[in-house]
């Protein structure tokens, strides 16, 4: 990735393997939306779909957690992202998820905000248990 702070640790071939892999095993749980054009891949989202513990009033439910939303870098700034967004947003209501959360970098903060998301003080984390 081209915002990494650090070098990979695999080949790109390597990493293909591990990611194919990686999307097979968890495909019952990721969705993944892509934007194509000319036949190549330009972009793309994920959805992590998280079984939450049922309780008498609701016994069915989950979250999600949007991850992993790029564009190519020459695609950029032409709204792709935010269509991505709203994709991931559309389908998170398709499956009647309780709530939708993201850990974005800083630069895409202004992009989710519009699309609604907001901080909240009761959504906590520890980072590196």
């Amino acid at each position: 990735m081209e915002n990494a702070e650090t070098p990979p640790i695999t080949t790109r071939d390597e990493f293909v393997g591990h990611f194919v892999r990686w999307a097979r095993e968890n495909a019952s749980t990721h969705r993944c939306l892509v934007l194509v054009r000319g036949g190549a891949v330009i972009g793309m989202a994920w959805l992590a779909i998280v079984r939450r513990v049922p309780t008498p009033r609701k016994p069915d439910r989950a979250s999600g957690d949007v991850q992993c939303v790029y564009i190519v870098p020459h695609e950029r700034n032409a709204g792709l992202g935010s269509g991505l967004i709203d994709a991931v947003l559309d389908l998170a209501r398709s499956l009647r998820l309780e709530r939708v959360t993201v850990h974005s970098g800083t630069r895409a903060i202004p992009v989710y905000t519009r699309r609604g998301f907001a901080g909240s003080p009761r959504l906590l984390q520890v980072r590196d248990p």
